[in-house]
């Protein structure tokens, strides 16, 4: 019963009912107005929007994108790179203000046990991408202290803005400082494109994938197939992933 009753909310509430309102546009142009063709336009485009936002999809489309790289068993390295992705600048946090959005957070707490276990620096980049947003390194530095990482084994590149930068201005920081085998931590769906980005830069690292949005061995439930943002998310992710690494290897 519980799940007969998620399957049909997520009907009426965003996105299911706008799939609906689409199909229902669809039948009415179909059966009153007579236009077939702009009846199956809409009704493609519903469909479309409708596989989106299932989690059956997801679950393929985001399991692909992150199965590119697994996490090493035994990991060797001299530097761990932790790379940003967004940051609150007047959120309430334990020990002061500001805090990491969750996908950066699971990459922190992953770069945090890599450093306890391999006793080595943590590099944390990534600047203030808008001027609302905060400074995504300088956060993660005062998480890191907070979490008993010491002062002297943390590194900050403060001005990249996007993936590109991440990899360029941490590639100076890793030369200056003479670090031969960094090891990249970063989410899963991030990692492709990271490590391309890296490879432009002439840095070769080993990657250290987290913050998994998916199960690699999913089992079908009928629920996975009723819309949810969740899932929209997800697909849209790999997407824009998909997209941001053809321009990455083909265009920049």
């Amino acid at each position: 019963m519980v799940y007969f009753l998620k399957f049909g909310a997520s009907w009426v509430l965003p996105p299911g009912c706008f799939i609906i309102a689409f199909f229902v546009i669809a039948w009415y142009c179909w059966k009153k107005k007579g236009d077939r063709r702009l009846a199956a336009a809409i009704a493609g485009l519903a469909a479309a929007l409708y596989l989106l936002c299932t989690s059956v999809m997801a679950d393929y489309t985001m399991g692909q994108m992150e199965s590119f790289y697994e996490p090493p068993e035994h990991p060797e390295g001299d530097v761990i790179i932790m790379l940003g992705g967004g940051a609150m600048p007047d959120s309430p946090d334990v020990d002061g203000i500001g805090a990491l959005c969750g996908s950066p957070a699971n990459r922190l707490l992953t770069a945090v046990r890599l450093q306890r276990q391999l006793h080595v620096p943590i590099l944390l980049s990534g600047g203030q991408v808008y001027s609302d947003s905060g400074p995504e390194a300088k956060i993660a530095r005062r998480m890191l202290i907070s979490l008993g990482v010491p002062e002297g084994m943390i590194l900050e590149e403060t001005k990249s803005i996007n993936t590109t930068q991440n990899a360029k201005f941490s590639a100076d920081i890793i030369r200056e400082k003479g670090f031969r085998k960094p090891i990249l931590v970063t989410s899963a769906f991030h990692m492709n494109r990271a490590v391309l980005n890296f490879e432009k830069q002439g840095i070769e690292v080993t990657p250290y994938p987290t913050d998994y949005q998916v199960s690699h061995h999913p089992v079908f439930h009928y629920t996975k197939l009723r819309p949810q943002t969740e899932a929209l998310w997800c697909n849209v992710t790999v997407l824009q992933e998909t997209l941001r690494t053809f321009v990455t290897r083909y265009i920049e």
